[in-house]
């Protein structure tokens, strides 16, 4: 069994709707799929994103990003907690997972979260540019900082997983040092980047490797023991061609897995 990764498909662009279509059918059926959020920001192009993956995997995992949640296509009555049920039920009717999935020795863990103002305040300037201010609608009450402090409040129960191999994925940033720090775009873009209090989750759970995406650029370092892999498909813009191989994060029929859990990174 092998664990596969992506984030940040945006299957709403033609060419990346494509490359998910040309996925082999029959290479990926005893492997795990980790989907680390922003699928579409339509229902519809989920509901046709997770059936086709579901189709090709034993098991595909998913949170939702940012992205998935904005409701600037849907009915005015839909709020952004409200598409979350809908995608929740979605998966429900296609067996993709938002809960954590037990195979053996293996555990992959989703972790839901949002963004706060633990990388820095946003400066009107980013609040003007970043979309997530227009495009969601929130209940009354949760608003700034709250909205994180929501989504982390989900993951409790999940943090109490252990076994001898553990994978989580979030689709925000848990760090702000998985950025490049001399980008003047990044500067601007940190404060909606990710959180702390997740990452403070994360080493609760203290995973083997933790998933992620969101920011659109591939990474896998470690940090303090915990291996930290993006693997973002992104938009067509940001590169010169679509990757010609689905990025494997962990292959549990190598020693790869005993290395892991043996010497942690």
């Amino acid at each position: 069994m092998r664990i596969f990764a992506l984030s940040d498909l945006h299957i709403e662009q033609a060419i990346n709707r494509a490359w998910v279509e040309r996925l082999s059918e029959t290479d990926y059926r005893d492997d795990i799929l980790i989907l680390a959020g922003d699928l579409s920001d339509t229902l519809a192009l989920v509901e046709w994103g997770l059936g086709v993956l579901a189709s090709r995997f034993r098991k595909v995992l998913y949170v939702p990003g940012n992205h998935d949640l904005w409701v600037l296509r849907e009915p005015a009555s839909l709020l952004s907690t409200g598409k979350l049920e809908r995608l929740r039920a979605l998966c429900a009717e296609r067996n993709v997972s938002m809960t954590p999935y037990h195979c053996g020795e293996l555990s992959v863990v989703p972790l839901f979260s949002w963004y706060d103002d633990s990388f820095g305040a946003p400066s009107a300037e980013l609040r003007e540019r970043w979309m997530d201010y227009r495009a969601c609608r929130w209940p009354a009450g949760l608003h700034g900082d709250g909205i994180n402090a929501h989504f982390l409040g989900m993951n409790d129960a999940a943090l109490q997983v252990r076994n001898r191999i553990v994978v989580s994925f979030s689709h925000f940033v848990p760090r702000a040092d998985l950025l490049p720090s001399d980008s003047a775009t990044t500067r601007l873009l940190l404060p909606v980047m990710g959180s702390a209090g997740l990452d403070a989750q994360i080493r609760r759970l203290q995973p083997a490797i933790h998933v992620f995406g969101h920011s659109h650029r591939n990474v896998d370092v470690a940090r303090e023991g915990i291996r930290y892999v993006n693997c973002a498909l992104g938009y067509p813009s940001e590169r010169r061609e679509a990757p010609t191989a689905l990025p494997c994060i962990l292959d549990l029929a190598s020693d790869t897995a005993q290395r892991l859990t043996d010497n942690p990174p």
